[in-house]
């Protein structure tokens, strides 16, 4: 895997969970208790998050982090 892509796989798989929602971005970052141009720059896979945080994220949506961290087709 290169350098950076586990970001990008997390924000992909965010970005489908809450498009599966059916929610704006402002609404997903609300839920999750984050500001909105953190959450969209998670999406954009810009963060380098700390296992706790994926953790924390995938505890959040009622997932396990492996959800978070594994690529989806």
């Amino acid at each position: 895997m290169a350098e950076g892509e586990l970001q990008r796989v997390v924000g992909d798989n965010l970005r489908r969970y809450r498009q599966g929602k059916g929610w704006s971005q402002e609404e997903f970052a609300h839920e999750l208790g984050v500001h909105r141009t953190y959450m969209g720059s998670l999406e954009r896979g810009e963060r380098n998050l700390s296992l706790r945080s994926v953790e924390r994220l995938a505890a959040s949506l009622g997932m396990e982090p492996l959800e978070l961290l594994s690529e989806r087709p």
